[in-house]
């Protein structure tokens, strides 16, 4: 098969049709938009984004490990005690950090899955991956409020590049060849062989699966120049994001041929006064970024020559994540323990909502329940709510998960009467079905054990945090190495509602 000639026409609708029924066929890197769409929605988010950024870490075993490695390196060592929760992590990290390395992970895992030469599929990922590190660097050198953006548009940069790739091998062989022959560049070659850029694949995929307008837009490559006012916002994502992929390329070049300081220099220099960033500073963002890729994702990079006597850091291979337990763990009272530390250490300075949060995770991830649940009291309305969880599905019940304030003999209103946890270990045992709500009953028939932590304020009660395991999990219970943490924890969350501030989560709004 020959590669096309410019004058035989080539159609952009045919050759995306061609990708995505390739995509389809190798599944549609699963769970890859809704993913990325969570983790950026969680880092622009308002009031709760620090509580979904949360939930979405959690919902991946293998990110769960990787950010609390992260928060608990020697780069954060200035925070003192270990970090045990995801929810401890996003505070001291913050949900940008933690959204680009979410995004980062999914990216490099979800394309390299899907893709038929997951070696080539990883090698492409990571240059994407160093390019987000390079763009943080470069961001923080300028003292950039807009960190986030630049970094999430600097990995999706090639995306284009990444999909032909991939998707595409045949083609993208073709495109080499003909580039080759002819001397064009890949741009041109893209045009000529498959109908469309590599940059407008790029900007039809992110626009598939739903990614923000800023994404999309800043898909394409800004040349350099001497700007007579400093770049807006766009054009400054776009030069950014230029000037990440570039160096990352330069960084990740088999080339030994190649004079690679001397064209890593030269980038800094061409693009410094675009960007407001002195080039000995850009220079010292590019080495600091490859130590970085280097150490916390195993990005195997050129080493630039330095004058400087460190040593770069050596790659490190990523465990293997735990298997994910089907059943409570063992070690169940000492995990619960570990999350109570991580609130008490917090308590000073943490939010209800975010005390809460931490709450909720270290009931969870501690006893490995179904599904846990924060029910909120919701004065105005006379109701307790459901207001957030972790667990699948809980989404779908939210609207079931309401009950009004007023006493009834049910064992939810008892534990919040006496201010006692209530375990339930047989919520199946059809004596004890008059003492379960109806509400309870509909919403979660496969429960099997379920517990009731009340959360009360001056004697009056203001919530509670719900778990529970269904019927597929094998048979559990509490013990009581597990209720001394249990209230401790009680009794931090109801100490940070007390102590709340004006800067709270829509949701603690309306409790007291």
């Amino acid at each position: 098969m020959n590669a096309p000639m410019q004058h035989e026409p080539v159609n952009a609708d045919k050759t995306m049709e061609l990708l995505w029924s390739r995509v389809r066929q190798r599944g549609d890197l699963p769970g890859f938009s809704k993913v990325v769409s969570a983790i950026l929605g969680a880092m622009r988010g308002d009031d709760d984004r620090e509580f979904n950024m949360t939930r979405t870490v959690l919902q991946d075993p293998a990110l769960t490990q990787k950010v609390l490695r992260l928060a608990n390196s020697a780069m954060y060592s200035v925070f003192g005690q270990g970090i045990n929760t995801v929810s401890k992590a996003v505070m001291v990290l913050g949900t940008e950090a933690i959204g680009h390395l979410a995004l980062g992970l999914k990216l490099v895992d979800g394309l390299s899955a899907a893709s038929s030469n997951s070696a080539n599929a990883r090698a492409e990922m990571q240059k994407s991956v160093l390019a987000g590190h390079i763009a943080r660097q470069l961001a923080s050198s300028a003292s950039s409020r807009d960190a986030e953006e630049a970094v999430v548009c600097s990995m999706l940069h090639s995306l284009g590049r990444m999909m032909a790739t991939f998707y595409l091998a045949d083609r993208w062989q073709l495109l080499l060849d003909y580039c080759a022959r002819t001397g064009a560049d890949e741009e041109t070659g893209a045009r000529a062989v498959l109908g469309l850029g590599l940059d407008e694949i790029g900007r039809r995929a992110a626009r598939h699966w739903g990614l923000p307008a800023t994404v999309v837009e800043t898909m394409h490559d800004m040349p350099a120049r001497k700007p007579d006012e400093p770049l807006d916002h766009k054009d400054w994502l776009v030069a950014m994001s230029t000037v990440s992929t570039r160096c990352s390329s330069l960084l990740a070049s088999t080339d030994d041929n190649a004079d690679i300081d001397a064209q890593i220099a030269a980038l800094a220099a061409d693009y410094a006064d675009m960007l407001g960033i002195d080039s000995s500073q850009m220079l010292s963002a590019f080495d600091a970024a490859q130590r970085k890729a280097a150490t916390e994702d195993a990005v195997v990079v050129r080493q630039r020559r330095r004058t400087d006597p460190q040593p770069a850091a050596e790659p490190v291979s990523e465990p293997e994540p735990e298997p994910v337990k089907a059943g409570k763990p063992a070690d169940a009272a000492a995990l619960l323990l570990r999350g109570v530390a991580d609130m008490r250490g917090t308590l000073p300075a943490a939010t209800s909502g975010q005390l809460l949060t931490m709450a909720l995770e270290t009931v969870h991830q501690g006893l490995a329940f179904s599904r846990t649940i924060a029910f909120l009291r919701d004065r105005e309305k006379s109701r307790y709510a459901a207001q957030i969880y972790f667990g699948e599905g809980v989404q779908d019940l939210l609207a079931r998960l309401v009950f009004g304030d007023a006493y009834q003999p049910d064992v939810f209103h008892a534990a919040l009467a006496n201010d006692k946890m209530i375990f339930v270990e047989n919520a199946q045992n059809s004596a004890f079905a008059s003492k379960l709500p109806r509400w309870w009953r509909e919403a979660l028939p496969t429960v099997r054990s379920f517990t009731v932590l009340p959360l009360t304020l001056n004697r009056q009660p203001i919530g509670f945090i719900y778990g529970d395991w269904d019927m597929d999990r094998p048979p559990a219970r509490i013990e009581q190495a597990e209720v001394v943490p249990l209230n401790e924890l009680r009794t931090l969350v109801v100490r940070g509602l007390e102590r709340r501030r004006a800067a709270e989560p829509a949701w603690t709004r309306n409790i007291l």
